[in-house]
């Protein structure tokens, strides 16, 4: 059968011709299976290409979504940062209410002493992990470090309070703002003299201002000088009680006299050159029985 030979005949009907296809039987089974394997083919790229599609669809979709993700945990890091520098913000805070009412330094919990690390360390090593499990781990531990670290603080400030109920004559006597408004030249500690290049000990901090810039008491007291007073030039110090006095000196003139009492932020003169000066600033000392001690360690703003 596939050897034998078949005829195909076309016909034109208006003109009357025909014509014949002579082929044997194996050439239409030959046809047919080619036939057959063309759809079959076009069947089989169609699905390929369907799920090609639907794959393609599928990834596009799951990157944005770790995209967004992606996002979201940066952005949810980023609080974290702001969060972990409050804390130690109030840490801060925390230390010099301590010094200032003599009360023992709170205990060095911190996130690395609860087994954490810190926020940049998180973002480093954490958000380019690729499985979303252990980052929300990660992520979740560490917040719970944060959370540990705001309860044991909750707790230090607590004690600070009830310190603070005890001590408000104290707290009221101590040099807790900035003097002036300006920028800090030269802080308390060992230094190179501006006059002789030498080495030497400040006893103070020097914050440069323009001449005229109000001066303000840093805490209640009673003002003991206002005159001049050497190479300080003029000079007002301020008795606190407890063994606490402030010295602002190389000031254009004075808005106090001796003998005053005054209250925390109220005018007391203004900044100027008088004296050993190389220039317009105020010269700030805090000292504690006659003795110079660091200004910073007790100004809070």
């Amino acid at each position: 059968m596939l050897f034998r030979k078949y005829q195909i005949v076309f016909f034109r009907d208006n003109i009357g011709l025909c014509r014949k296809i002579q082929c044997r039987g194996w050439l239409f089974a030959l046809g047919f299976l080619v036939f057959l394997g063309a759809v079959g083919t076009n069947v089989v790229l169609y699905q390929y290409y369907t799920r090609y599609h639907v794959a393609e669809r599928e990834l596009a979709d799951t990157i944005k979504a770790s995209q967004a993700q992606k996002e979201q945990l940066l952005s949810l890091a980023s609080k974290i940062r702001t969060l972990e520098g409050d804390i130690s913000r109030i840490q801060n805070f925390d230390a010099k209410l301590r010094v200032m009412i003599d009360l023992d330094p709170a205990p060095a919990e911190n996130l690395s002493a609860v087994g954490g690390a810190s926020s940049r360390e998180f973002v480093e090593n954490y958000l380019p992990l690729h499985k979303n499990e252990l980052l929300a781990k990660k992520m979740h531990g560490f917040l719970e470090q944060l959370e540990t670290e705001a309860r044991l603080e909750e707790v230090h400030q607590q004690e600070l309070a009830e310190a603070l109920r005890q001590k408000r004559d104290i707290l009221s006597a101590t040099p807790s703002i900035w003097p002036t408004e300006g920028w800090v030249t030269s802080r308390f500690g060992k230094r190179k003299s501006p006059f002789t290049g030498r080495l030497e000990f400040h006893k103070g901090l020097d914050i440069s201002a323009p001449s005229g810039t109000p001066i303000f008491a840093t805490a209640r007291g009673k003002v003991v000088q206002a005159d001049r007073d050497g190479g300080y030039g003029k000079t007002i110090i301020i008795d606190h009680g407890h063994g606490i006095r402030t010295v602002y000196s190389h000031l254009s003139k004075f808005a106090v006299q001796k003998g005053v009492e005054i209250q925390r932020g109220e005018l007391i003169g203004y900044v100027g050159n008088t004296g050993r000066s190389t220039g317009s600033h105020l010269h700030y000392e805090v000292r504690l029985n006659n003795i110079p001690i660091d200004p910073e360690k007790y100004i809070l703003n």
